[in-house]
Order: structure tokens, then sequence, then C-alpha cells
């Protein structure tokens, strides 16, 4: 049997990583149409649960994925000159995107899988060559364009662009800044190589009364000198930077579909569905779709037809209740200047903790007020810190 992955990002090297593990004698197959170097974005964000799917699905690469990893163990939530709200108990890892695609790219290499950069797959002719195509060519996805898939996208309010500094972040930040056009904010978090990704966000209305959006004779470039001093506090002084080849200002294109499979093509990652990065799940549910897809695979080995039908009923299914969280939490954020002014800043941060409506027990409340208090807090932080080791020697 041959599968065919037309795209290099995690959906598609990890489909094909597990490919190969799984049978061998699988021909697979990935296209991606950059060269190796080429990526976007900075950095991605992921939890335990990553880590532990990749230890039982092939421990050797998710060993190397842990080591390059960086642990982040504080969030904070800082609203202009308040003192910052810390959010107990939460921690997680982050790296820089074009390391984890050099890996995921070496690991699939190693096991057998063949990739071919710059080719740029025609969706009319890839389906004749193999048994089974995946899809997994981004949220713009040509292959989805092109097949008999029930798919909505849904443009999001908010603009945003996802910036680089040389600024490290020693725990995940959420900063708010008032400026005369109204408020901006950014999502914060250490990458790799001294760097950090931060995502800068605000209102249409904001983003044109900032001059943002290159009127008035600006140069391009403009913006970044805007927002670094709309933001110097929280970036150390230190410039933010654009990615190369990338568009700088987006508009998040929330897209579902309904059905995932279209005759031998099935979709996986952005290709399938796309989750606000607010939640930091687009790296996850990528790998996570990969496993199902092989898991399927496994079940209807002689059967490429119904392996496609049960990964499309199980996965579609799963995404489907995180995507109606992740788009919560986009409608949150779109919402936020009229929650954030004139706000008391520990009972925001709350807000913000609760954004999709999983943390409405008043304990949980009590809990958040109690970590403000530092004696308490480094207790709170030093019990997570026990919990997160005693999982990683569970993977050893």
């Amino acid at each position: 049997m041959k599968v065919l992955c037309v795209g290099g990002g995690p959906a598609g090297l990890y489909t094909g990583i597990l490919a190969r593990l799984s049978d061998p004698s699988t021909e697979v197959e990935v296209l991606e149409r950059s060269a190796p170097a080429d990526t976007h974005g900075w950095g991605v964000v992921f939890g335990e649960n990553l880590l532990d799917d990749l230890h039982r699905h092939d421990p050797e690469g998710g060993r190397r994925l842990r080591e390059a990893a960086t642990v982040w163990a504080r969030q904070e939530v800082r609203v202009g000159v308040a003192e910052p709200v810390h959010l107990g108990g939460r921690y997680g890892f982050s790296m820089g995107r074009t390391r984890l695609l050099e890996l995921l790219a070496a690991r699939a290499e190693e096991v057998g899988v063949r990739i071919r950069w710059g080719v740029d797959a025609d969706p009319a002719s890839v389906r004749d060559e193999a048994d089974v195509v995946v899809a997994a060519d981004g949220a713009g996805s040509r292959m989805r364009a092109a097949g008999g898939f029930d798919t909505r996208i849904t443009p999001g309010r908010n603009r945003y662009a996802w910036l680089g500094t040389d600024h490290t972040f020693d725990a995940f930040t959420f900063a708010f800044e008032r400026t005369d056009a109204g408020w901006i904010w950014f999502h914060g978090y250490p990458s790799s190589g001294g760097t950090s990704t931060c995502i800068v966000e605000c209102t249409p209305e904001v983003w044109t009364g900032l001059g943002l959006d290159g009127g008035e004779g600006r140069d391009s470039s403009d913006f970044l000198d805007i927002l670094g001093r709309i933001f110097a506090r929280h970036l150390g002084g230190r410039p933010l930077r654009t990615p190369p080849g990338t568009t700088t200002w987006q508009s998040f294109r929330h897209v579902r579909t309904a059905s995932w499979v279209d005759g031998n093509v099935a979709l996986a990652g952005d290709a399938a569905h796309t989750t606000h990065f607010a939640i930091g799940s687009g790296t996850t549910l990528a790998i996570q779709d990969a496993i199902r897809f092989n898991e399927a695979r496994a079940l209807f080995h002689d059967d490429p037809a119904g392996a496609l039908a049960a990964y499309d009923a199980v996965r579609s299914l799963e995404v489907d209740r995180i995507q109606v969280d992740a788009a919560r939490s986009m409608a949150w954020f779109e919402e936020l200047p009229d929650r954030v002014e004139g706000a008391d800043p520990v009972r925001f941060g709350y807000e913000l903790l609760d954004r999709r409506g999983d943390h409405s027990e008043s304990w949980r409340y009590q809990v958040h007020l109690a970590t403000q208090v530092p004696s308490l807090r480094r207790v709170r932080q030093g019990m997570t810190r026990v919990r997160r080791e005693a999982r990683a020697a569970r993977r050893r």
C-alpha cells in the first residue's frame, strides 16, 4: 500500500512516521511545496498529553522532541501598570516551529519516509498517485478546495500578527495595554534559541486607529516600532520582529469540516480544522490526527475505504468538541475591550482563565485568589513541579 501525504507540517510528517513504524512495508511519500528551511510563525506550544501520545507511539521521536522543548512553569496576566496576576498551577512546553519540523522530518526520513521538497502537488491528479492521500496542506488547503468536503470557514473579527522577539519570557504572558485608540494585547511565550513568540491582537478599530494597517503613508515596518513602544516594559526594551515569508497582519479563519473524507483523500491538521491560537492546540491536534488515522489503518488493514470512514467518524467528533471551545475563546477576545475596561485585574485574570466556561465552580476562584499570595503560590508551584516530574518519569 502507498500513503501519500500532501503537506510537510506536523500532520503530514507524523502520519508518515506512524505509517512506516506500524507497517514497514507501506510506501510513504510526503510532498511539501516549501524548501526544508522555510516555515511560518515562531514558536508552538503543547502540553503533557501530546508528550504522552508521542511516547506511546514513537518513544524515540518523542524523547527528541521533549529534549528540544522549553518548559514554562508559570502564567501571568498583566493589565497596564497593575501588579501581574498569576494563574497558578499552569505550565506547558514550547519550541520553535522550525526546530519542530526539523525533528519530525529527520525522524520521518530515518524510518523510511520519502520527503520531496519544493513539490507543489496538483489536486486534480494526486489522488491517482497512492492508495490513500492525506491532505495536510494547511488552513488554505488546495486539496480541500478541490474536493467534495463540506467545509465552513468563518473569519474572526480581530486582527493579529505572529511576531517574535529576542526578549525571553520566563512565563506564558498575556499583556494588555490601553492606548489612545483602545486596548491591544499580546500572548507571549519562550520559543527556542533565546527568542520568544509574541502574538499581538486587537480589534479592527484599534488596528486602524494606531496606524498598524500601514495607512497614512507609513513604511511597512513602522508598526513594529509602534508596538515596541506600546509593549516596551513587557519586552525589556527589545524590538519585535516579523518572521520571513509571511503575511504580517491576519484575521483568524475558523475552519470546520463536516466530512473529512472524499474518495481516497482524508483531511488532517489545519486542512480539516483550525482552533484559535489562544488555546494553543494546533500542533497537538495535527499530531493526534495522524495518530487516529494510523489507528484506523491498523483496524482496517486491508480495507482503505473502511479505515478512512472510521477515521472520519471518530476524529471529526473528537475535534468538533475542541473547536466549540476554541470558538468560545476567540469570541471572548473579540469582546475583550468591554471586559477589561475598568475591571479589577485579579478578577479579569480569572475571567481570562475561565473564557471557555470550564472554571465556573466557586471554589476555583478562591484558589485563584489564594494563588496571588506569594507563599501560597510557591506551594502550588511546588506541587505542580512534583506532578510534572512524576509524569515525565512514567515516560522513561
